[in-house]
């Protein structure tokens, strides 16, 4: 039950029950009693309120500051610099790879889904300066391999993980990759128990899916959820980047992030990512979103192989979208607009700028932020990617080289 559901009920329940019972008097004295009994209704309701709010700090979030749209991610920069470098690294390159199972035994029920998966559910604390946060991760090989999210871990300068039976262990940071929100960490630790990896590219809609992790913080670890598969490749624009993920009713709360999405075999086929919140109310449910193991398992490999994904081009730009609906609000021009450029990018030396808007990018109209990355896919490092764009009323067009996202993550 929420804490609004609760604090509803407590004051319908107490506001109902005297004006239905007690019979209708004259006179100031029963005006009295009501205006007393309302001033007492309202401060029971404020102190419920209150030890609620206090049990569900959301100090045991993975953020500390809510987002307007998508609970986990708070934002995922586009081109933009990792965030992570201030963890301690790990080696790499000892050749561990995550594996997928093709195998499975039948199907299980949910208690046995759970005994199975909880030994290799972890947390996941990073702190930085005056804050920390907690998410959930997955063991994926005995000597204690973890994966999680990029974003639990972003920006801290120490991390640590929690098993199940309460150990704590200082992590190191193997590798992070933002643009698909996936991270890799590692303990001084043997004899751990090893998620099994299903495949995620056989998941249909309506197929069984659980989640496990940490919801609200440590108070509720190892939290088991459970529902279907509601979609499969579902595309979502976070912060301008399109990730392909899974879309499941079972529920995902901040805290979740990290953790497995388990099909019923009792195999992890997904790392749950996020959840979609609305702007205006906090009604909407059943929207969560799983990082599929088949889109994971490369990312990792190279991770733990060579502390990044190398490859992908990149402009060395973030930008931002204003709708049709926004440019009418605001009385100003719809379109997909600079909001910074990296002074190491070729973006930069070319001579784009903030508040330039993007008209075309290699004569290709863009209107979005996605038909941005529909262009430079196909395109790699050393690529020339030409756009136009409109700068205090004067159309300019300015070829910018494709660099290395990773020049951008030193």
């Amino acid at each position: 039950m929420r804490e609004n559901d609760r604090w509803d009920y407590d004051y319908d329940e107490r506001r109902d029950a005297p004006w239905e019972s007690t019979p209708r008097r004259r006179g100031g004295g029963g005006r009295g009693f009501v205006l007393f009994l309302c001033l007492l209704i309202c401060i029971t309701s404020l102190a419920v309120t209150l030890r609620l709010t206090q049990r569900f700090s959301p100090s045991g979030s993975d953020h500390q500051t809510e987002e307007p749209s998508v609970s986990v991610p708070a934002t995922i920069p586009t081109d933009g610099p990792l965030g992570t470098d201030e963890l301690e690294r790990a080696p790499t390159g000892d050749g561990t790879v995550l594996t997928i199972s093709a195998v499975h035994t039948g199907e299980l029920t949910l208690q046995e889904i759970y005994k199975k998966a909880i030994p290799s559910v972890v947390s996941v604390t990073c702190y930085a300066t005056g804050s920390q946060s907690i998410g959930t991760g997955v063991i994926f090989s005995s000597d204690g391999y973890i994966l999680t999210n990029q974003h639990v871990i972003d920006g801290g300068t120490r991390a640590t993980v929690t098993l199940q039976d309460e150990r704590s262990f200082d992590a190191l940071l193997v590798g992070a990759d933002s643009q698909n929100d996936l991270a890799v960490l590692k303990i001084d630790a043997t004899g751990l128990t090893p998620a099994e990896f299903g495949d995620s590219s056989l998941l249909e809609v309506g197929d069984t899916a659980v989640a496990i992790g940490n919801p609200l913080g440590t108070e509720l670890r190892g939290t088991m959820t459970d529902g279907i598969i509601s979609a499969i490749n579902r595309n979502v624009n976070v912060s301008g980047r399109m990730m392909t993920l899974i879309q499941t009713n079972a529920a995902l709360n901040s805290g979740n992030s990290g953790g497995p999405l388990l099909n019923v075999y009792g195999q992890v086929v997904g790392i749950n990512t996020m959840k979609m919140m609305s702007s205006y109310t906090s009604t909407v449910e059943g929207l969560g979103f799983a990082i599929p193991i088949s889109t994971a398992k490369p990312i990792v490999d190279e991770l733990i192989a060579s502390g990044r994904v190398e490859g992908r081009p990149a402009l060395g730009i973030t930008v931002y979208t204003i709708s049709e609906g926004e440019a009418a609000f605001y009385n100003t021009d719809a379109g997909v607009y600079v909001e910074s450029v990296d002074e190491r990018s070729d973006a930069y030396t070319a001579g784009l700028r903030a508040g330039d808007r993007i008209l075309s990018a290699n004569d290709t109209d863009i209107a979005s932020s996605d038909d941005l990355e529909l262009v430079k896919e196909g395109l790699a490092p050393g690529d020339t990617i030409t756009l136009k764009v409109l700068r205090n009323g004067e159309e300019l067009t300015i070829p910018v080289t494709l660099m290395d996202q990773t020049v951008f993550e030193d």
